[in-house]
């Protein structure tokens, strides 16, 4: 089948060797790479023992140029570069076999060209063997990248290893390979899978040099209703980008655009209104030829992918050709209008995940442009909004987010989106946490998220009524299983009956406080002086009024035996105040003496006073002495 290749842990001795190409590869995959070396010690020859280390890389993806044994156990390891191009040095994937049981080594990696990266913080490579074919991480006490003084000053990544079964081929790789056999392997699968629904169709938009497919997937659910429509009356179709793999190194990027294409077609609700409303143009491998050959960065010509979209032909790069022959094609159609155009790429100097964009003179595309980003940051946990940037640098002029900002319309928003090849930061932001491909998946289905909150940001879809929102949570919970110890009885809620809303009247005997049982004379912590209230027409006597001056001559109206907020007292009031005395009288006049005869006494309550209790002084025992000091106060 198409695509399909052999795994190169597949062969389990040196003797044995299948077939590593798949059947359009023509055999060229193991173009400068060590294929079936034996190093053997100094001095030794004729048949390979029992640890004899026996390095291979001319598979697909693979990459090992040199093995040099310099110790009893360690080796130099040369990587081989790019195609055409000497500067880049940096991606590995090796396999080794014929070891020895328990058989330590030491393998130096001497020439690679990119000091700045991430593996003097946290990044170490990848092992798997025949018998354990899950990719693992080495653990970091055994990695170390340095400068050596012993290879004229380059920097050297040193990893010890443990052979622990003979009859295993053990691989060494930098990230999670993603080749093209897979990929196709992958189309191929989801092609079968979708049946009569067509939720995608899949095409080869042009041939690479080395005569691989460059496919072109098309994810939309869109009706011909909408297709009629133009670009006039301001109806078009909206339309996304996605490329992917322009650097043949970046195998994290080919996860993520995996777990983009499985949720697109999968049955999420989310992708359901994406495939309904919008069209998806995904390339997801740009450079078919650099993964294939195992380049870091360059395809077959030696030439950077993302560098040449300003010069690119049909002769040197056809794949940059033919997508920019596709982004005009629909920029200039009346019926379609490109939203996004988004470039995955991975990177090997910063944890975490961010974007890159664009700046504009246009103040208000600008501010257009910088809503993707912060909507991305608030879906994805491992965002990293300190490495965002947005900038017009001249050095990236020649990549798709420059490319597609300067050439297409102005309703084109361009970004790379990053994502590491070590890890991600957590929330204390000192714990890095590795990415395996199930985290790079979870960027790609984050993406996806990110796209339908931006367009009901910008009111191109409707925002869910909270209503509909809880019935389809209730919905999708009514099959769900309930314990046996529940009761299958249902008790209908009776509606709680409506009150009055009126204040309930409130009894001087409900409140916790304290009272004075003598007069208006008595002892009390504001100096026996009480405010004069007016009563108001229609309101009680006791009805209380804060914050009023306090007469020293007030007393004097007060009548002996009675409080001061007895009607009568009150009374007495009034009528000194109508005869010019009192405290409302005029300044200069000596108040007059007014004699009323009292009625018969009624109980009325006493001044009321609060005790303030410091509790950051109690002790054990220390409260009932307080309220035996206010007893003792009160006698």
């Amino acid at each position: 089948m198409l695509g399909i290749a052999c795994d190169p842990l597949q062969h389990t001795s040196m003797y044995e060797r299948g077939s590593d190409d798949s059947e359009d590869s023509d055999g060229e995959g193991g173009l400068g790479n060590v294929s079936r070396v034996i190093i053997r010690p100094p001095g030794q020859s004729g048949k390979a023992k029992r640890g004899h280390l026996c390095f291979d890389a001319a598979f697909e993806t693979g990459n090992l140029g040199k093995a040099e044994l310099v110790g009893e156990f360690e080796y130099d390891l040369f990587l081989r570069p790019d195609t055409c191009n000497p500067r880049f040095r940096f991606w590995f994937n090796f396999t080794v076999d014929n070891v020895k049981q328990d058989q330590r080594v030491l393998f130096n990696i001497v020439n690679i060209s990119k000091s700045r990266n991430l593996f003097a913080s946290g990044l170490t490579p990848l092992v798997k063997s025949s018998s354990r074919p899950k990719w693992q991480r080495l653990p970091k006490r055994q990695v170390f990248f340095y400068r050596s003084a012993m290879h004229q000053g380059h920097y050297v990544l040193s990893f010890a290893f443990i052979f622990d079964k003979e009859e295993d081929v053990y691989q060494f790789c930098l990230a999670w390979p993603y080749s093209y056999s897979r990929l196709q392997s992958y189309l191929n699968v989801i092609d079968a899978r979708q049946g009569s629904d067509k939720r995608f169709t899949r095409c080869v938009l042009v041939k690479s040099l080395q005569n691989r497919n460059v496919d072109l997937l098309t994810i939309d659910h869109v009706t011909q209703k909408q297709r009629s429509t133009n670009r006039l009356d301001r109806s078009f179709i909206r339309v996304i980008v996605i490329l992917c793999r322009s650097h043949s190194s970046e195998a994290p990027a080919s996860h993520v655009c995996q777990g983009l294409i499985e949720f697109l077609v999968g049955n999420h609700p989310i992708a359901a209104v994406l495939r309904d409303n919008f069209v998806f143009k995904i390339v997801p491998m740009v450079n078919p030829d650099g993964v294939f050959l195992g380049n870091n960065r360059c395809n077959l010509m030696g030439q950077d992918m993302n560098r040449n979209w300003h010069i690119g032909s049909e002769f040197t790069q056809p794949e940059l050709h033919a997508v920019k022959g596709m982004l005009r094609e629909l920029d200039n159609s009346d019926t379609y209008q490109i939203d996004f155009v988004i470039d995955l790429h991975a990177n090997s100097s910063m944890h975490g995940c961010f974007i890159y964009g664009n700046t504009y003179e246009d103040v208000y595309r600008y501010e257009r442009h910088l809503v993707f980003p912060r909507l991305f940051a608030s879906n994805a946990p491992d965002y990293v909004a300190d490495h965002t940037m947005f900038n017009a640098d001249e050095r990236k002029a020649g990549s798709a987010r420059r490319f597609s900002c300067e050439r297409l319309s102005d309703t084109v928003n361009a970004y790379t989106l990053e994502v590491s090849m070590a890890g991600h930061y957590l929330k204390d932001g000192k714990t890095v946490s590795l990415y395996n491909e199930d985290g790079y998946y979870r960027v790609g289905r984050n993406l996806a998220r990110t796209l339908l909150q931006y367009y009901r940001f910008i009111n191109i879809l409707p925002m869910p009524i909270v209503t509909e929102v809880r019935g389809k949570r209730r919905g999708r919970n009514r099959h769900a299983h309930h314990s046996r110890s529940r009761s299958k009885t249902r008790y209908e809620v009776k509606p709680r009956p409506k009150t009055p809303r009126c204040h309930a009247p409130i009894a001087y005997t409900n409140l916790s406080i304290c009272y004075d049982s003598g007069g208006g004379g008595g002892s009390s912590d504001e100096g026996g002086f009480s405010p004069v209230r007016p009563i108001a027409p229609g309101s009680s006597c006791f009805s209380g009024c804060r914050n009023y001056r306090r007469a020293a001559t007030a007393s004097s109206f007060l009548t002996p035996g009675h409080d001061q907020y007895s009607p009568f007292s009150l009374g007495a009031i009034k009528a000194g105040s109508d005869q010019g005395g009192g405290v409302g009288g005029a300044r200069g006049k000596k108040s007059a003496t007014v004699t009323i005869e009292l009625p018969t006494p009624v109980n009325v309550p006493p001044k009321p006073y609060l005790s303030i209790i410091d509790l950051n002084q109690l002790t054990r025992g220390s409260l009932k002495l307080k309220s035996n000091s206010f007893d003792a106060d009160r006698r």
